[in-house]
């Protein structure tokens, strides 16, 4: 039988939007900073040589023009200041949470309450700096290497690198700024902008290849088709939990007695969410993004490597789907859900599994049930990621919306929406509140003195 709670958010209306004046607030100012970010993807980096950009974008293909692209919201194609994305932060904030897991000295830091994270947070900023100027620099030599640039030298290059990591963190208090005042996570938000900003453009570019002919109005349709389902694909597996039922025995408390209660413990099918994907892809995009820019001026072992490890090439798709499944199970296991912890909550709170005991047999039920689990996770992940790839390098297909796309916007679709209902639910509880005590009010009036 549903809860109170349930069915009061079953029977939620979007209606009440327009009652809760706090939530309003919150999505005008989400949507004011991601109008600052989108302003700021078409402001320039000084010294680029705009005409000879967009010459060499044409021509570059969909090399650098389809993922980083799209990550960036068209920001790198037009290299604005804005070219590097968030996408620093995230990987900084990743390996930041990987070494908090491995070195006791970060794991106890991160114990430590709001001071340990702050200090983590500031562990993770002076990484992002450190990766941020690492890619700038890389892109600002390859742009001077490849013609792009107005007075190539030693200052063009400061300026970009300055230009580039002071967007990225400008981007990164963005973010932060709309977690904490605004709806929704602000990372999240801003790369999921970026991806949809970019969709209406290869939609049209996609239609235009089948109005010259380039591509068949079977394989178009097909195409869709094929976007939907993998869509309701990706929104069933993301709600996919493998509950594991979780038993509590009486309890005294005083003189009274409480009888044992049961509750489940969910596990997700794809506990890691996105970040697999988004750090395999960017480890392969990597001697992509530096040898783009540079032309054909890159040497023996860059030409190697993007020969065999060039979007499409078996050797990609190996190394890509062998990454993903890595990272899933670890991942998962250090940051996501770690069975230690879990099993020490559990013993804290005597709550035990039917039929294993409390401790180490718990903490080993749990890695090998998350570990079942991870086998269906990391091939749904590795499938959707795939899947895009293939079609593309066997079917010609200038359409980029690859499966990192897709997980994307459907996570951060479906988080948003979430936090809005959950605004919405809190906003009902208030009003709920209030009238309960306008009731009690009336009903405590004062009464007239009884006569004697």
């Amino acid at each position: 039988m549903a809860s109170a709670a349930e069915q009061m958010a079953a029977n939620l209306s979007w209606a009440a939007l327009g009652k809760a004046t706090d939530l309003r607030q919150r999505i005008f100012f989400t949507l004011g900073l991601l109008m600052v970010y989108r302003l700021g993807t078409y402001i320039p980096v000084p010294g680029i040589d705009g005409t000879a950009l967009r010459e060499f974008m044409d021509s570059a293909g969909q090399g650098i023009g389809g993922m980083l692209n799209m990550f960036t919201g068209g920001a790198i194609k037009r290299m604005g200041i804005f070219a590097l994305g968030i996408m620093p932060y995230i990987s900084a904030s990743i390996i930041v949470q990987l070494l908090t897991s491995m070195i006791p000295t970060l794991e106890q830091l991160k114990k430590e309450g709001e001071q340990g994270r702050k200090k983590i947070n500031q562990y993770t900023r002076y990484a992002t700096v450190f990766l941020a100027t690492f890619q700038a620099w890389g892109i600002a030599a390859s742009i001077e290497a490849g013609n792009l640039a107005h007075e190539p030298g030693l200052f063009f290059k400061l300026s970009c690198v300055v230009t580039l990591v002071g967007g990225t963190m400008f981007l990164m208090w963005l973010g932060e700024q709309i977690t904490a005042r605004g709806i929704g996570n602000g990372t999240s938000l801003i790369i999921f902008v970026g991806i949809v900003a970019e969709i209406p453009h290869a939609v049209a570019q996609f239609l235009e290849s089948g109005r010259a002919g380039a591509v068949s109005t079977p394989v178009i349709l097909g195409v869709f088709v094929m976007v939907v389902v993998v869509i309701t694909f990706v929104v069933f597996l993301e709600r996919a939990l493998r509950k594991i039922h979780i038993q509590y025995p009486r309890r005294q408390v005083g003189m009274k007695i409480y009888d044992g209660g049961s509750s489940h413990l969910p596990i997700k099918v794809n506990p890691a969410g996105v970040i697999p994907a988004i750090f395999a892809s960017s480890l392969l995009l990597l001697p992509t993004t530096i040898s783009t820019f540079s032309g054909q001026q890159t040497g023996p072992v860059m030409s190697t490597i993007l020969a065999y490890f060039g979007p499409g090439q078996p050797l990609y798709l190996l190394f890509f789907t062998a990454m993903i499944v890595f990272f899933s199970y670890f991942y998962t296991h250090n940051v996501a859900f770690k069975v230690d912890d879990v099993a020490e909550n559990l013993k804290n709170q005597n709550g035990f599994i039917a039929g294993i005991r409390p401790g180490k047999k718990t903490e080993e039920y749990l890695a090998y049930v998350a570990n079942r689990i991870l086998v269906l996770g990391s091939g749904y992940l590795a499938l959707i990621c795939l899947l895009p790839e293939i079609l593309r390098n066997e079917l010609s297909i200038p359409f980029y919306f690859g499966g990192t796309s897709v997980l994307i916007v459907v996570s951060v679709t479906m988080d948003t929406i979430n936090q809005i209902q959950s605004h919405l639910l809190a906003h009902q509880y208030e009003g709920l509140i209030e009238k309960s005590q306008l009731r009690g009010k009336k009903r405590t009036a004062p009464r007239a003195p009884a006569r004697r």
